[in-house]
């Protein structure tokens, strides 16, 4: 199985907390607290940025950055 190297929009809240445990705080910083919850399992990214009308390409560059750091 290859390692999952860049988060994007259409992988889970659950994939990207599971692959980047960095990812977690980037998504409180911007006020999203739903790492554990039950939505988590099945949200991706992109609905997640859509439901709380949130600038996508910002989240995604802000998580992508500290992934690599």
């Amino acid at each position: 199985m290859e390692k999952v190297k860049k988060i994007t929009k259409e992988m889970t809240i659950a994939e990207v907390i599971e692959n980047f445990p960095k990812a977690a705080a980037i998504l409180m910083g911007f006020g999203l607290h739903c790492a554990g919850c039950p939505g988590a399992q099945s949200e991706t990214i992109g609905e997640m940025a859509a439901n709380y009308q949130m600038d996508l390409d910002e989240l995604l560059e802000s998580l992508n950055k500290a992934i690599k750091s």
